[in-house]
């Protein structure tokens, strides 16, 4: 008669165990594919909610990733409507002084698309009608340096927008991370006529260090869980198999 009481104590232990179980909110970008994108379901999809997921295995924690815009993330965060952003968002030291930064987990350079042909100089800014994202640092980079070249910005909400402006013949160019420029719209039957133009962008005072996992500054000891969890993903193989599902190149970068 022993044993199944036994049996239960043990269930009733993990109940208790289970319903204790530690869990973090990953807060992404509802609409940046292929990076996150939300789903007919209502479920986050794309690299950075695979990746967030992952880390959540590695760290053995349940995993919730719930859908913020961009340009009011970091606020959100300090405000404790999630506890961690995984959201493509580029290690800056003006960042920094809001958030802690991860290690970097991929790191691409901004481009330019255009069309076909379109020669970029100094020159070629004036009277351009050139989409950005919202509070990104690409918004940042070209207001310092192409509104004095006669450039105008038009800000969106969500990047994807302004390839359809881009398309429609409302916009010029659209600077972008290169991964979603490149796979979100050259790739697609939208993207016919276009190409990256001009240089790649990657100056360290405005692109940082690459894209981190942001935390609210007193959460030391989850950032040293997160980063001891991307290296594991690193090593075992985890990363590689969610990067080849997304990409057809190293996006992680030197």
């Amino acid at each position: 008669m022993k044993q199944p009481l036994l049996t239960l104590g043990a269930l009733l232990c993990a109940l208790t165990a289970a319903s204790h179980a530690e869990t973090l909110r990953f807060a992404t970008d509802a609409s940046y594919p292929p990076f996150s994108q939300q789903g007919p379901d209502g479920k986050m999809a794309g690299f950075d909610p695979d990746i967030a997921r992952a880390l959540c295995t590695a760290m053995k924690v349940t995993c919730e990733v719930v859908p913020q815009d961009f340009d009011g993330i970091i606020p959100a965060l300090n405000a404790k409507k999630f506890d961690v952003i995984i959201a493509s968002m580029n290690i800056t030291d003006e960042r920094k002084k809001a958030v802690n930064f991860s290690d970097k987990y991929y790191n691409m350079p901004s481009r330019l698309v255009a069309k076909n042909g379109a020669a970029v100089n100094d020159a070629w800014f004036k009277g351009k009608k050139i989409g950005v994202l919202r509070s990104s640092i690409q918004e940042k980079y070209a207001r310092d340096h192409w509104v004095k070249l006669g450039a105008k910005l038009v800000p969106y909400g969500k990047a994807p927008e302004s390839f359809l402006d881009l398309k429609a013949g409302r916009l010029d160019a659209s600077f972008v991370d290169a991964a979603v420029g490149d796979t979100d719209f050259l790739k697609t039957p939208n993207g016919k006529g276009f190409a990256f133009a001009g240089p790649a962008y990657n100056e360290a005072k405005y692109f940082g260090e690459g894209a981190g996992i942001a935390v609210r500054k007193a959460d030391a000891a989850l950032l040293e869980r997160l980063n001891k969890a991307l290296k594991q993903i690193r090593a075992d193989g985890s990363y590689d198999k969610i990067q080849k599902k997304y990409f057809s190149f190293d996006i992680y970068g030197n």
